[in-house]
């Protein structure tokens, strides 16, 4: 049975990604404002959390709301990253629009990259390290200045159920660069969607926002382990089995 659900619900993320990533490409053209666009993929999102619950059995449940600032206070949300869900959940959950920083190669993904290449959004080339870095920053505070909230996965990957992955600075460098505060976010979604699995579970998906970390006259590496231990002892109490399989 999870097997046939999971093959239902790629076969419903693919006939409606294709009707909204066209209807973005139209609106694109007709020179629809961002907000609008990225309201039309929003919209996908939707759909596709949906389907995983209604198909996957796949719910959710969230914690710390309290912690997000007022809408025109800038923050960078750095997420813990297990699957894909995180990724289709955020934008719907969030009060504000979100700006992901993710590779370039995403916007050669048929349909959906072609929608997502028309939103604000920062795609870097990862080979080009220090220059990729500059374009973050750039167009991180620009998009920031706008009221649209930065989005990054410090771990860089997908990460196995029960592991922490290498964080990277860059989520911290880029807070102090800007001087905006950062806000760490823990997701338990692989124990329904594992990291690059066919087959998903029922379940529930907790997210947990965690305190705001302001950025004002630290260092970003110092930071971002604050942000790391806030993180993975969010998921040791998140998901105690999985660490606990990983231990013995």
């Amino acid at each position: 049975m999870p097997m046939l659900r999971s093959l239902l619900h790629m076969l419903w993320m693919l006939l409606t990604v294709i009707p909204v990533a066209l209807g973005m490409l139209l609106g694109a053209a007709l020179h629809l404002s961002s907000h609008r666009l990225y309201r039309m993929a929003v919209f996908w999102l939707r759909l596709a959390v949906s389907g995983a619950k209604h198909i996957l059995g796949i719910s959710y449940e969230l914690r710390g709301e309290e912690n997000l600032p007022a809408l025109d206070q800038p923050v960078i949300l750095l997420v813990k990253h297990q699957s894909t869900y995180e990724t289709f959940l955020m934008p719907v959950i969030m009060p504000c629009d979100l700006a992901y920083v993710f590779k370039k190669e995403l916007l050669y993904v048929p349909f959906f990259g072609w929608g997502i290449g028309r939103l604000d959004m920062i795609h870097i080339d990862r080979k080009l390290r220090s220059q990729a870095f500059q374009k973050v920053v750039s167009q991180g505070r620009e998009l920031l200045s706008k009221g649209i909230w930065v989005i990054m996965f410090p771990e860089g990957t997908r990460i196995e159920r029960g592991q922490a992955g290498n964080y990277k600075a860059g989520g911290t460098r880029l807070a102090i660069e800007t001087g905006v505060p950062v806000i760490p976010i823990a997701v338990n979604s692989a124990r329904c969607w594992p990291r690059k699995a066919l087959i998903k579970y029922p379940g529930m998906v907790t997210v947990s926002i965690g305190p705001m970390i302001q950025s004002t006259g630290r260092e970003s590496e110092e930071m971002m382990q604050e942000v790391q231990q806030w993180i993975e002892n969010e998921m040791h109490s998140l998901d105690p089995e999985a660490y606990e399989t990983v231990s013995a």
